[in-house]
C-alpha cells in the first residue's frame, strides 16, 4: 500500500460502481477515477443538472467511459426507495456502493422524515439505500460496500437518548456522531455478511482532511465569520486535494487484499497520507453499540436486512 494511487487501481473492466454524492468533490474524484479504469459508473446527485455537468467533465478526460447519472436525496427516505427501485429496474448487477455523500455542521435542520439532517443524510441515509440494493449486491460475487467516514468518528458519541439532537444540539458533536455511525454501519454489516456467508464485503474509509465543498457550504449556512478563517488558515497547510483524499475509498473498492471490516485511511495523524489500514475509533468495534444501533435504524428506516441474521455473539 506504499504510497498507494488511483494509477495503482487494476483493469476494472465490466463492473459497476454506484457512488452517492458524485458530482463534486471526493465523489467525482472516485468517480473519475473508476471511470478511467473500466467501470461503468453511475453517479447520484441531488441535482441532475449539476450531475450531468459532472460527467460531462468526466467524458471529456476519458472518452469513451460509461458514466450515468442518476438522482437521489439521502435526506428523504421516499427518494432513496425510489432511486433503488429505479435503479434495480436498470442494472442487473451492483459491484461497488460507495456511501460518499454527506453534510457538515449545518445549524440544526431536519430531513424530510424529521431526522436531524446529519443523522439522517449520512447515516440513515446510506444505511436505507444498501439494504435497499442489498438483493443486488448478494447477487454480484465479490461486491463490495464502502462507507466513508470522517475524522470526526474519533470525537463522535452515539446519543440514543438523543440521536435526532432536540434536547441538545451541537453542529460538529453531529457530524461526529453520523461518522462514528458510518463506521459502526460498516463494520456491522461485515459481521452479518459473514455470517450468513455473503461474498460480500463491506469496508469502511475516511479521507483525511481534503479540501471540498463541504468547508464552504458549512461557513455559509452558518455565516460564522471565525469558522471561515479557520478554514482559510489550516486547509492551505494541512489538507489535500479532493484526488487525493479519493484515495482511501478507491483503495478499498478495488485493490483485492482489501478484507471486510477493514478501515482504509491515511497514513499521519488521520490527517493526510498515502492510503492505510489504520484503526478506527474506539466504540466503533463495541458490539452492543453496533447492535443497538442497527435495529434503531432499522427502525426508524423501515428498511430490513431480512436477508441476513444477528451474528452470534462470540
Amino acid at each position: 500500500m506504499h504510497k498507494w494511487t488511483a494509477t495503482n487501481i487494476p483493469d476494472q473492466t465490466g463492473k459497476l460502481a454506484l457512488i452517492t454524492g458524485a458530482n463534486s468533490g471526493l465523489g467525482y474524484e472516485t468517480a473519475l477515477a473508476l471511470a478511467g479504469k473500466g467501470v461503468h459508473v453511475v453517479m447520484t446527485s441531488r441535482s441532475m443538472q449539476k450531475g450531468e455537468a459532472a460527467r460531462a467533465l468526466i467524458m471529456k478526460q476519458v472518452p469513451g467511459a460509461t458514466v450515468d447519472v442518476m438522482t437521489v436525496d439521502l435526506a428523504s427516505l421516499a427518494s432513496v426507495r425510489a432511486f433503488a427501485e429505479s435503479f434495480s429496474s436498470r442494472y442487473q448487477r451492483l459491484d461497488m456502493l460507495l456511501n460518499n455523500a454527506g453534510v457538515m455542521a449545518p445549524p440544526r435542520q431536519e430531513t424530510a422524515d424529521g431526522f436531524e439532517m446529519q443523522f439522517g443524510t449520512n447515516h440513515l441515509g446510506h444505511f436505507a439505500l444498501t439494504g435497499l440494493l442489498l438483493d443486488m449486491l448478494l447477487k454480484t460475487p465479490g461486491s463490495r460496500v464502502v462507507t466513508t467516514s470522517s475524522s470526526a468518528q474519533f470525537a463522535g458519541t452515539i446519543k440514543f437518548d438523543d440521536l435526532q439532537g432536540v434536547k441538545s444540539y451541537s453542529r460538529y458533536g453531529a457530524y461526529g456522531q453520523s461518522k462514528l455511525a458510518n463506521v459502526l454501519f460498516a463494520f456491522e454489516l461485515q459481521r452479518r455478511l459473514a455470517a450468513a456467508g455473503a461474498s460480500i464485503i463491506s469496508v469502511a474509509v475516511h479521507p483525511g482532511l481534503v479540501r471540498t465543498n463541504l468547508q464552504t457550504t458549512t461557513v455559509a449556512s452558518t455565516g460564522s465569520g471565525t469558522e471561515g478563517l479557520m478554514y482559510r488558515i489550516v486547509m492551505p497547510l494541512l489538507s489535500m486535494t479532493p484526488e487525493e483524499g479519493a484515495r482511501p475509498q478507491l483503495y478499498a473498492a478495488t485493490m483485492p487484499d482489501v478484507k471486510g471490516g477493514e478501515h482504509i485511511a491515511v497514513q499521519f495523524m488521520h490527517i493526510r497520507g498515502y492510503p492505510a489500514r489504520v484503526r478506527a475509533a474506539g466504540p466503533a468495534y463495541n458490539l452492543t453499540i453496533a447492535r443497538q444501533l442497527w435495529e434503531v435504524s432499522e427502525e426508524l428506516t423501515g428498511v430490513r436486512y431480512t436477508a441476513l441474521a444477528q451474528p452470534q455473539t462470540a
